[in-house]
């Protein structure tokens, strides 16, 4: 019986790496270690990132309400 190498697997997994980490610099694209760690933080980043943006959209809401509320003459937490 032939012994697997494991070429596919291994190749497959390193691709999805790389696909990810293209548009980083210098070894963060085509080392694959310094690529691996970087892509896990940036995905890391990328989640927060996505909590973090319906807070500020809220904000910004909140501010803009309110700006419109007083030129009608009543403030945002009579308005709502």
């Amino acid at each position: 019986m032939p012994r697997a190498k494991r070429g596919f697997k291994a190749r497959h997994r390193r691709k999805k790496i790389f696909k990810l980490a293209k548009g980083m610099t210098q070894r963060r694209k085509n080392v694959y270690s310094v690529a691996k760690r970087s892509v896990f933080k940036a995905l890391k980043y990328a989640y927060t990132g996505r909590k973090e943006r319906k807070r500020d959209f809220r904000a910004l809401w909140i501010v803009r309400i309110n700006a419109a509320c007083r030129s009608y003459g009543i403030p945002y937490n009579r308005f709502i």
